[in-house]
């Protein structure tokens, strides 16, 4: 003969169910969410350490630089401009050394950066623009192709070109980024003249002295003990 249930055994074990349900729930919501928290404080920990690139002191005297910038958001861009010819003056790149150029957009920069790195009177480029992101994909295409442009026009004719293209969300993010907060233009120039200096004592146009990075034999190094031309140490040799 059947056992017969009543109501009130039936609540009882349905009410147990739901108990045993919200237990499994929470059980994996905690093996999920755990592990997010503990690589949050990991990111935030991260990101306390970083801070911004130190550079050496450097004598821009020697070196040549053009800037080439974009004629969209004017604002931002002249104010990335002004804080990179302001810090270029600092470094003491001459005036008549340095050249400038505009293009409709971003898009133009790696084409206009590699006319002007073929011509052979620029040791860096900065290239200066701005895209903020819009309702469509336009953002992405833009931003991909334009960096990977720049970086094959500094591979291909040995030239460096500075990446001095702001990609915002924003038009405030786009704004701390120049004439309402740390400008990046600053670093931009310093970047640029590093980079020269670097291509100058790389191919063997540096001055003694501008700027130590490693490349090739001091002077005297170069000299036997008679003070004639030698070789300079196998170890100081440097491939291309």
């Amino acid at each position: 003969r059947p056992s017969i249930v009543t109501k009130e055994e039936k609540s009882m074990v349905a009410a147990a169910k739901v108990v045993v349900l919200v237990a499994l729930a929470a059980r994996r919501s905690c093996a999920f969410v755990g592990a997010p928290r503990v690589a949050a404080s990991t990111r935030l920990r991260d990101a306390s350490s970083v801070g911004e690139v130190s550079f050496e002191e450097m004598d821009g005297s020697k070196v040549r630089i053009g800037i080439i910038s974009t004629r969209w958001n004017p604002k931002v861009i002249d104010s990335l401009k002004s804080g990179a010819r302001t810090t270029l003056k600092e470094l003491g790149v001459k005036d008549e050394n340095v050249f400038e150029t505009k293009v409709p957009g971003s898009w133009e920069l790696p084409t206009a950066a590699r006319f002007l790195a073929l011509s052979g009177t620029v040791d860096a480029i900065i290239c200066l623009g701005c895209l903020i992101k819009g309702d469509t994909m336009h953002f992405e295409y833009i931003a991909d192709t334009v960096s990977s442009g720049l970086m094959s026009v500094q591979l291909s004719t040995n030239v460096p070109c500075t990446f001095g293209v702001l990609t915002c969300d924003t038009e405030q993010q786009a704004a701390a980024r120049s004439y309402a907060g740390h400008n990046h233009g600053i670093s931009w120039a310093k970047t640029a003249v590093e980079m020269a200096l670097l291509r100058q004592e790389a191919l063997g146009m540096a001055k003694k002295g501008t700027i130590n990075l490693g490349f090739g034999a001091d002077e005297d190094e170069k000299k036997t003990g008679d003070g004639k031309p030698g070789v300079p140490e196998p170890q100081r040799k440097i491939f291309f």
